[in-house]
């Protein structure tokens, strides 16, 4: 017996084709012009044309039309896609490709073509069970820190037990996350006030970013203080959604968008700040997925205007410059896809650095080029995620430096394990939250 899909069973299945249900003028916008293709990742590694913006929105508008069934082939070239939105920054026509690439994955999810025992329960136990329940994730997380902490993992790894393993799992064993000591609701309070108060703003703690890098939402809310913003962190937060909307489970993205919104008074705050690129891009698009909800529509508008990037929002105000450095001299800095193609938020988080007395940023060669992590990407697509790595590997070695900069908990990690112990990975946040530190140390 199989374990229920997420387009069956107990869950929303739409009746009819998504493609041919989309407003047809999104589908309309594509001029086939070309300029997407040098900025395509998976173009420019095989110069196919289906496995460029252009082919596959080719392929969604025959689908929309009906000349085409959705097939596994079809799903493939969806899922091949890396969704870094490269193609909409460079579009001269604003393509809105984002939400033609979700429908089409979400089509792919209705008919169920790409369907497997393995695949089904790899889904149904990530997307249904573990992001859809943040305590249970926690519970995971802390039972992973415990493996961690007593040093198993490394025993195992050592006399080459996981050489037993599947291959799948085999090669996804080294990339397995660190997890934090301990998660953002023991390090933050729920409310936590400045001296001077100028604002008063929400923080969204995440899944992963919870897990893994807790310690960066601490530098998060100490950034805010330090710029006089009171700030409200809720209780055990859910998964803001963004990767069940990347793999075609819309209506529990929906949920979980809910789920956000409730856990926060949005009247009382001037913004709710989020400081993971990718989770930012989805979660400023909550008006557009729940447009057509009678409870929320209304509520999901004013928390699209309200949602912020940390660097976005610290420009925005005014950021105030530390009196001391980091111990930092000079970093280079990767860019998260969704932050600058999805948020086009590209100047901000170079402000937030050079802000920091006595650090020299170095820029980074194809800084916006995919670093290979896109989401799951580095797990269902492994052998193109490695060269994508690679080659982000070898901009970094060309700049020189010894610290590497980003803001997005996916290129964190995927980052870290491709630069082993050649340099550190941080992030801006953290840099700048450790020079407003070295203020207080020094009074």
């Amino acid at each position: 017996m199989g374990f229920p899909s997420l387009s069956s069973t107990s869950f929303f299945r739409p009746p009819v084709n998504l493609l041919r249900s989309l407003d047809y003028s999104v589908l309309q916008q594509c001029m086939h012009c070309g300029m997407c293709l040098p900025t395509c990742p998976t173009y420019v590694e095989t110069k196919k044309e289906r496995n460029s913006p252009r082919g596959r929105i080719s392929l969604m508008r025959s689908v929309a039309d009906g000349e085409l069934e959705v097939s596994k082939a079809f799903s493939d070239e969806m899922y091949y896609c890396l969704g870094c939105l490269a193609c909409q920054t460079a579009c001269p026509a604003g393509v809105n490709y984002a939400e033609l690439f979700e429908t089409a994955r979400a089509e792919v999810e209705r008919a169920g073509v790409g369907q497997n025992n393995e695949r089904d329960f790899w889904r149904w136990l990530t997307l249904n069970v573990l992001f859809m329940h943040p305590r249970l994730l926690r519970f995971a997380g802390w039972g992973l820190r415990l493996w961690q902490k007593t040093g198993l993992d490394v025993k195992l790894r050592h006399v080459k037990f996981f050489g037993l393993l599947p291959k799948k799992l085999r090669d996804l064993e080294p990339q397995t996350p660190k997890v934090s000591p301990e998660f953002s609701d023991a390090l933050i309070e729920a409310r936590e006030t400045p001296v001077v108060q100028k604002y008063r703003v929400g923080l969204l703690t995440g899944c992963i970013q919870d897990l893994a890098f807790s310690n960066i939402n601490r530098d998060t809310a100490d950034v805010l203080l330090a710029n006089g913003c009171e700030v409200i962190t809720p209780r055990a937060q859910s998964c803001c959604g963004s990767l069940h909307a990347h793999n075609g489970a819309v209506e529990l993205a929906r949920e979980l968008a809910r789920r956000q919104i409730d856990s926060f008074d949005l009247d009382s705050l001037d913004a709710i700040i989020t400081n993971a690129g990718g989770c930012g891009s989805h979660l400023k698009t909550y008006g557009h997925l729940l447009h057509d909800d009678p409870f929320y529509a209304v509520r999901a508008k004013q928390w699209d205007r309200k949602v912020k990037d940390i660097h976005e929002w610290l420009v925005q105000t005014g950021i105030r410059k530390p009196e001391h450095g980091a111990g930092v001299t000079e970093v280079t800095y990767h860019e998260s896809c969704h932050l600058c193609h999805g948020q086009k938020v590209v100047s901000q988080p170079r402000q937030v650095l050079q802000a920091i007395p006595g650090l020299i940023l170095k820029e980074l060669p194809e800084s916006n080029w995919c670093c290979g992590s896109a989401g799951i990407y580095n797990i269902t697509q492994p052998e193109q995620s490695a060269k994508l790595l690679d080659r982000k590997v070898k901009n970094i070695a060309r700049t020189g430096v010894t610290v590497v900069t980003t803001s997005n908990p996916g290129c964190h990690l995927q980052l870290a394990n491709g630069l082993g112990n050649t340099a550190q990975v941080t992030q801006p946040v953290t840099l700048l939250a450790k020079a407003y530190r070295e203020e207080t140390a020094s009074l």
